[in-house]
């Protein structure tokens, strides 16, 4: 789409809002002072895509006289109009304008009194635009307030009216012709881009240099480590964590800043060195797994409590329960047929060769998975149960209490149903343990 901007001042606002050219181009060509204006334009798109940046940006650029109302701040309809009213009488009178006088004061309850009060104050004039910045946010208002500031324009033949919303609403305007402006989500490439802009430094301070750099290497290399350093982690950053959780840029730049310094603490330290992404990636694996980071708290989250190993502190259990899950997690990862090699409380006896040595089965030609990769299966409440009485040092009489224990696993979301079974603690009742092989390794040592 061709432009009536020098390509100069295009220059500047793709700089000042990056990645919306189509977008400059189409405002810098509807809002134009040398061309006419529609009467009405709507402005469209999520939160924190630059829509309000960009139009103010324009209409400055272009040097059109114009007034900005930010409808959130308003808390009435009332508030609001009296609000652009008086936005546009401060905007005439810094252009040297007449000063308003008793036909522009008083009170503005209804879209009509601002027709005709601005009709009044815009006489002669040139091209004027009123901007109203988030108006389908406004607090309680009527259902004709956006289709009776959209016909402003009409009333008035040098206004234009620029309605910046999140999401515009089929038939909500009364009126045809209006010309649509759509500002997409920022993609992954964009949103890169715009964080690469301003890196931070890997270091506190510009004088610090890296501990694998020379003392006569300038500080420009460090720039240019932490520009290219910083760009490869922002694209980790949206691949982990902002691509389904914070796609704004807001909420992106934000997770990027908290993450930044642990990322590259170990090049402060001098363990690694500037270049060593992968490196660096392969040890913070952990950062971006981690979903804390995402939640805004005012108050900072405990560190998890762990045991002198270094694994998490398990739950503490009475100690039938303990066994329970024991019992639950060899039912899980151990096949059924080799029941009875592990738990049968009786000696088999082994069958021999002819020719002397005990029989040995043949070798498998295919490589088996273990069972621990294979995730835990499910098992039945009855086999369950046998295994907990086999593994038991001594001998115990079923009870109730038992079937409590089984209940209160399953609340604790260590185990976990499969089956739809009318009574969950029917026999043939399908379960799943929920816990991995470290937990029970701890487990167990308590």
């Amino acid at each position: 789409m061709s432009t009536l901007l020098p390509d100069e001042l295009l220059l500047t606002l793709n700089e000042q809002v990056p990645c919306r050219e189509l977008q400059i181009r189409q405002l810098a060509t509807l809002l134009h002072p040398c061309i006419p204006s529609p009467p009405t334009l709507v402005v469209h798109g999520l939160e924190a895509t630059g829509k309000s940046l960009l139009v103010g940006q324009t209409l400055g650029a272009l040097e059109i006289s114009h007034a900005i109302v930010r409808s959130p701040e308003c808390i009435t309809t009332r508030h609001l109009l009296e609000r652009a009213l008086a936005a546009c009488k401060e905007v005439v009178s810094q252009d040297g304008g007449d000063e308003a006088n008793g036909i522009l004061s008083g009170r503005c309850e209804t879209v009509s009194i601002l027709a005709v009060r601005l009709k009044y104050l815009l006489a002669g004039r040139g091209k004027f635009v009123l901007v109203f910045d988030g108006v389908d946010h406004q607090r309680e208002p009527p259902p004709t307030l956006l289709s009776a500031i959209a016909r402003l324009g009409e009333i008035i033949p040098n206004l234009t009216v620029v309605l910046i919303v999140t999401f515009p609403r089929n038939g909500s305007l009364h009126t045809a012709g209006v010309p649509y402006i759509h500002f997409p989500p920022y993609n992954r490439s964009e949103s890169v881009a715009i964080l690469s802009r301003s890196p931070p430094s890997i270091f506190p301070s510009s004088g610090h240099q890296s501990p694998t750099a020379s003392p006569e290497s300038p500080s420009a290399d460090d720039e240019a480590d932490s520009a290219w350093l910083w760009s490869r982690f922002c694209a980790a950053v949206w691949d982990s964590l902002a691509k389904g959780a914070a796609r704004d840029i807001p909420s992106f730049e934000s997770v990027c800043r908290r993450l930044w310094r642990p990322f590259v603490q170990p090049i402060r330290d001098g363990t690694y060195g500037t270049r060593d992404f992968s490196k660096l990636l392969v040890r913070h694996k952990t950062l971006f797994q981690s979903e804390n980071v995402l939640l805004e708290n005012i108050v900072p989250l405990a560190a998890p409590e762990t045991s002198a190993g270094g694994l998490k502190r398990c739950h503490e259990l009475p100690y039938y329960s303990k066994f329970i899950l024991f019992a639950a997690y060899l039912a899980s990862y151990n096949p059924a047929r080799q029941d009875q090699v592990f738990f049968m409380k009786m000696s088999e006896k082994k069958r021999r060769k002819k020719g002397g040595g005990t029989a040995v089965g043949r070798v498998s030609k295919h490589r088996k998975i273990q069972r621990k990769l294979l995730g835990p299966q499910a098992f039945v409440l009855e086999r369950m149960l046998a295994m907990f009485h086999a593994i038991l040092p001594h001998q115990i009489v079923p009870t109730a209490d038992i079937m409590t224990e089984i209940a209160t696993l399953a609340s604790l979301r260590l185990l976990v149903r499969t089956s739809g079974a009318a009574d969950p603690l029917e026999a043939q009742t399908k379960w799943r343990v929920n816990i991995g092989w470290d937990y029970v390794q701890q487990l167990a040592r308590t």
